[in-house]
């Protein structure tokens, strides 16, 4: 069974960074899109940055400029480097992979960023 484990969540102050990780297990063959998605309290879960095997990124216009996607497919692993946090930036964001066709999902990593 394909695992994702997420980490680098947290308590930041607004303007602080964080940089979110998620390194994908049992996979035999490569991964084709690798992705975050988040949910705030009481919205649905939305995409905020996805990345292909080539490496073509999309981001959400709400991160464009202050978030980076990137992945390192010899580690099977997604980053999320966040910079210039704001309270809106507050949710669980969950790692996202797409194999062999299938939706995969992490757990979610808590990410709270104070005013």
């Amino acid at each position: 069974q394909v695992q994702l484990v997420e980490s680098g969540g947290g308590l930041v102050q607004a303007g602080g960074s964080l940089r979110l990780s998620c390194a994908v297990s049992r996979t035999s063959f490569s991964i084709n899109t690798m992705g975050w998605y988040r949910q705030a309290p009481g919205k649905q879960r939305e995409l905020v940055a996805e990345i292909t095997s080539r490496g073509t990124t999309n981001y959400a216009d709400s991160v464009k400029g202050r978030f980076t996607i990137s992945r390192d497919n010899a580690k099977n692993t997604v980053y999320l480097q966040m910079n210039s946090l704001k309270p809106e930036d507050t949710a669980v964001y969950y790692c996202n992979i797409v194999y062999l066709w299938k939706d995969y999902w992490g757990q979610g990593t808590q990410v709270t960023v104070s005013s």
